[in-house]
């Protein structure tokens, strides 16, 4: 039996224009490493760092909001809590306009929801 190996390939053609990859903190959200992205944040990482369009807050809310969704498995704020602990602004919003709140509240994201309400700054609820 051979075996292949498989060759990393960065498409640039226009129909797959190259993408350039998450930052160091967003791929820690992403990949939901959150001793990784406490030693980022430790290290002087912006906690309200836009990438793709979302701030680090709105990704952790997306990605946890999504992840239950998709699973059928309930709900955390693990994310949400790490990042609002480094001082991320519940009210900064990306290019949508959205802000965090406004997002986990269209996932029902209950308990990003009450750590939200309890940061300075906060909206109501509803």
């Amino acid at each position: 039996m051979l075996i292949k190996e498989q060759e990393s390939v960065i498409l640039t053609t226009p129909k797959f224009p190259e993408v350039e990859p998450w930052s160091p903190l967003h791929q820690a959200v992403e990949m939901s490493e959150y001793e990784e992205l406490a030693s980022l944040l430790d290290s002087g990482a912006d906690p309200n760092e836009i990438c793709f369009g979302f701030t680090l807050l709105q990704h952790a809310i997306e990605l946890e909001g999504d992840s239950a969704l998709q699973s059928g498995t309930a709900v955390n704020a693990a994310l949400t809590a790490i990042v609002l602990a480094y001082g991320a602004d519940p009210n900064f919003t990306s290019d949508g306009g959205k802000t965090a709140l406004e997002m986990a509240q269209r996932y029902n994201h209950e308990p990003a929801i009450r750590l939200l309400n309890k940061f300075p700054g906060k909206r109501s609820a509803g």
